[in-house]
């Protein structure tokens, strides 16, 4: 009997045992505080709040979705870019109370960061469920109901543009600021008048200046004693008219000072533009630029403009609205220091990039001179054409044939391959035919059997085109290669360096001997070539001081020494006779008119060489012959240089 008692106990314990454990298991799937906080931490960045229990401090329900609201609210002008949270360790649990340690990480415009830690509290009612006590504090402890968090920006000062002495090429300058008291103006119309044709006197001349409107701007202004502005004109501008507009009735004169290049045409196309912040500008960089910033446009100004522009400063307030909508700042909670932008120091010299930019003026073509140190391979000037250039940077990136001035580089491939000498009597007749082709010389001029020193000299397409088997299929392609053509360059801005012909037919090859054909350059490409004969080894040009080109490779003494007597001749003797005088010292070069069409009589006008250290290329669009506009535009050039 007794075994059997043992039995039935030991099966009864058994089964409490059972029930035990049944019941601590279904304690243990029970939602905890930790599984509310972590919830309630997704639901926060997600924004959908509907699985959590939520109550007031004092107790009572509140909605999921008044919670969600106001966490919107609350987070104010943050609200776009939800925080990262996370919970730190698990909550601490007192009878029915818990209290987490949660991170709040926001990522603010530009990629600050801010982080902080904030605390979540918890309640369990009497369903064993547990709620979080909802309150703007877990937020921010300095957050209060009717609080917003609000983003203020701190807008960082733009860094210069450096010459390559590291002076800033913008700074303060002298303007003067025309405007008009409209109570004082009796005759609107001849007023107008008037000032169109004194600003259409200055020289060099003025953009375009729109009066057209000017009588009815006067007519219509609210407040006749106000100063109604017509146009901002750099001092030395107004100086040139000031006997002519300041009698003017009504005239009133207010002087200022404005960030400006040392003139308006300065290197305009290679340095860009800085101006307030475009629409589109703000749209595509959102976290980075705002309404009233500068920003960079086109040129060194665009392609380094995240350096220049430096980074905002920001800060985060508590901020209230009040019953107006005026929006009145509280406690600062975080703060981040603008940091302003980097110079970026080019090797610009500004007093060869003034007398580049002064030798196109006059030029009604588009057109480009671009000069370069031939010892380092430093531009100094890059100048485009008329005013400055269009925005468009012709010096470096126009993919133009080169007419004769490619002759230095078919001249360097035939002495290189010792086919010719400078001495070698090569026929220069009015006219050559290849393959059926036909070439001849400018105005069909003929010189008969001459040394070749004189066929480049006096530019003879024929005798070239004569020439051109000596360099075989790809003796051109190889001779513009060692003197650095097709180069891959690292100027930091867009840049061609040329494409020279190699192959195709007889004719093609004939054409392509004095710069036709299918090659094409860039002003700077023709410079770079030049700059390498002057200098005896390839030069790579370079326009940012960071940036120096590297030594390039030693070119052949024996073939320099008669192209650069070849060249120096073009100037003593030969189609740039005008540069003899120009002070300074002697002057070598090559002139060259490039056909771009089927019509012979369009042609494109160079001039490329170098003085000194100084080497220069000169671009006239449809020009005409090189004596017409581009060797004179090198003369102007060279003088005032000196």
């Amino acid at each position: 009997m007794r075994r059997s008692y043992l039995t039935k106990r030991s099966a009864a314990a058994l089964a409490s045992v059972a029930l035990l454990a049944a019941g601590l298991a279904g304690c243990s799937n029970d939602p905890g505080p930790v599984d509310a906080v972590d919830a309630f931490l997704t639901g926060w960045q997600s924004g959908d709040l509907s699985k959590i229990a939520f109550v007031e401090p004092d107790g009572s329900k509140v909605a999921a979705t008044d919670v969600a609201t106001a966490l919107k609210e609350l987070s104010g002008d943050l609200d776009r870019t939800p925080p990262a949270v996370r919970r730190e360790g698990d909550p601490e649990e007192v009878e029915g109370s818990a209290t987490a340690k949660i991170n709040v990480d926001w990522t603010l415009p530009g990629g600050t960061h801010w982080t902080y830690p904030s605390t979540v509290r918890l309640t369990q009612g009497s369903d064993d469920v547990w709620s979080v006590i909802w309150e703007p504090a877990i937020i921010n402890a300095k957050l209060q109901s009717g609080d917003q968090l609000g983003l203020r920006r701190e807008r960082p000062a733009r860094a210069g543009v450096l010459d390559g002495a590291g002076k800033p090429i913008v700074e303060p300058r002298d303007v003067v600021v025309v405007g008009i008291y409209p109570l004082k103006v009796q005759d609107p119309e001849g007023i107008t008048r008037a000032l169109d044709s004194a600003f259409k006197s200055v020289r060099p001349k003025l953009p375009p200046i729109k009066l057209d409107d000017l009588p009815k701007r006067i007519a219509a202004a609210e407040d006749q004693e106000q100063f109604l502005e017509v146009v901002s004109l750099r001092r030395e501008a107004y100086l040139q008219i000031r006997s002519k507009i300041q009698p003017l009735e009504g005239t009133q004169f207010r002087e200022e000072k404005r960030d400006l290049a040392p003139t308006r045409a300065f290197a305009r196309a290679l340095l860009g533009s800085a101006d307030p912040a475009l629409k589109e500008d703000i749209d595509q960089r959102p976290d980075e630029v705002a309404e009233g910033d500068l920003v960079g446009h086109g040129g060194i100004q665009g392609a380094f403009d995240k350096q220049l522009r430096g980074t905002p400063g920001v800060s985060v307030v508590v901020s209230q609205k009040a019953p107006d909508g005026e929006v009145n700042d509280g406690d600062e909670l975080f703060r981040a220091e603008p940091k302003p932008g980097a110079p970026v120091k080019t090797t610009l010299d500004p007093a060869v990039q003034n007398a580049a930019d002064a030798a196109l003026v006059g030029v009604s073509q588009r057109s480009a001179l671009v000069a370069l140190r031939a010892s380092d391979g430093a531009v100094l000037a890059a100048a485009n054409g008329p005013d400055g250039g269009t925005g468009e940077n012709l010096a470096f990136t126009a993919q133009v044939p080169p007419g004769s001035t490619f002759k230095v580089v078919s001249g360097y491939g035939l002495l290189d391959s010792g086919k010719v000498t400078a001495s070698t009597v090569v026929d220069c007749p009015k006219n050559f035919t290849v393959d059926g082709r036909s070439f001849k010389n400018s105005e069909s001029f003929a010189l008969g059997k001459v040394p070749f020193q004189v066929d480049f000299a006096k530019s003879c397409n024929t005798a070239f085109a004569r020439l051109a088997p000596e360099l075989g299929p790809d003796g051109l392609a190889e001779a513009g290669r060692n003197l650095g053509l097709e180069a891959k360059w690292d100027l930091g801005v867009d840049a061609f360096s040329g494409k020279v012909s190699t192959g195709g037919s007889a004719a093609e090859r004939a054409a392509a001997a004095f710069g036709q054909g299918t090659t094409l350059v860039s002003p700077l490409a023709m410079a770079a070539a030049t700059a390498s004969v002057a200098k005896g080894s390839v030069v790579t040009p370079s326009v940012l001081a960071d940036r120096p080109a590297a030594a390039g490779s030693a070119l052949k003494a024996s073939t320099l020494e008669p192209l650069r007597a070849m060249m120096r001749q073009v100037v003593t003797s030969g189609t740039a006779t005008t540069l003899k005088d120009v002070p300074g010292g002697p002057v070598s070069g090559k002139t060259g008119t490039a056909e771009f069409d089927d019509n012979p009589a369009h042609t494109h006008a160079w001039m490329v060489g170098w003085q000194g250290d100084v080497v220069f290329a000169v671009f006239v669009e449809n020009g005409g012959g090189s004596g017409e506009t581009a060797v004179p535009a090198a003369e102007r050039f060279l003088r005032a240089l000196h």
